[in-house]
């Protein structure tokens, strides 16, 4: 069972009076979005050929349509703390479909996703294009993540996992599986790797639930996007990037990932309300 799928999603009206404003914003987000996506494969067609798995072009596009997409979605974005520049992969708590963009605007990251999110309409779309690592959370894989995943960090590319394997409603952070760190242990990649804990904390606007931005269990991704886009007032995201651990520095997975979530979490605890 996914977490949270017995817990009921906030109620969250949709008045006629929201609707221009949802028709406004889709109007606006649908060609960012696809607009994007098209100049990203034009610029892919020369990309891959000439420099294979590294991207020196298409992350700035990437990164600069989610900065533009939050501005359009009504969440305001304040980073704290500095995104390592040292070879390795980011780590950080998973609350909602909305991360996709929060974190894509503040690096350029590759996300490592569950198989299943290819799928989906759209967003399924964006994820491919933008170089998303697809993987199936399954023991019997895990050697062939390891080369996978050993391919793209040589190639330069910072992962970006969600160590809790699922979404929540934004208001904690789930416990951590360490079984996707293994690939950081390889011998090849051991004494050269650093990961980034990164915490993610969602604000609802002021007279809202708490839980407005998070998505998870059975939560309809149509409905929630409505919800989202017909919000009169701005919302907030905070992201604050602590320091890199030095992967040789853990004697195995299950410290590194131990590491991560404390981290995480304090950074989580630490978090100040809105703006007044």
């Amino acid at each position: 069972m996914t977490w949270g799928e017995d817990i009921a999603p906030p109620k969250v009206a949709i008045t006629p009076a929201c609707w221009p404003r949802i028709a406004l914003r889709l109007c606006l987000l649908a060609p960012l979005l696809f607009g994007g996506l098209a100049v990203m494969l034009v610029l892919r067609l020369v990309e891959r050929p000439l420099f294979g798995l590294r991207r020196p072009v298409t992350p700035y596009l990437t990164q600069a349509v989610c900065r533009l997409a939050l501005v359009i979605i009504g969440l305001r974005l304040h980073v704290h703390g500095t995104p390592m520049t040292k070879r390795g992969a980011i780590v950080a708590n998973h609350a909602s479909w909305l991360d996709i963009f929060v974190l894509n605007a503040a690096d350029r990251v590759y996300f490592v996703s569950k198989a299943e999110v290819a799928a989906w309409p759209g967003i399924g779309w964006l994820a491919r294009a933008t170089g998303t690592v697809f993987i199936r959370r399954d023991r019997r894989e895990s050697a062939l993540h390891k080369l996978l995943f050993e391919a793209r960090l040589r190639a330069g590319h910072r992962l970006l996992f969600f160590p809790e394997g699922t979404s929540s409603d934004s208001q904690r952070v789930l416990p951590f599986k360490s079984t996707l760190f293994a690939a950081f242990f390889t011998p090849a990649l051991r004494d050269v790797l650093h990961v980034q804990p990164v915490s993610v904390s969602y604000f609802a606007p002021k007279g809202q639930d708490t839980r407005l931005y998070g998505w998870w269990g059975g939560m309809d991704f149509g409905a929630h996007l409505l919800v989202v886009l017909a919000q009169s007032r701005r919302g907030r995201v905070n992201l604050t990037f602590h320091p890199e651990l030095q992967v040789a520095s853990f004697a195995d997975r299950k410290d590194l990932a131990m590491a991560a979530e404390t981290a995480i979490r304090q950074g989580f605890d630490a978090r100040t309300g809105p703006d007044p």
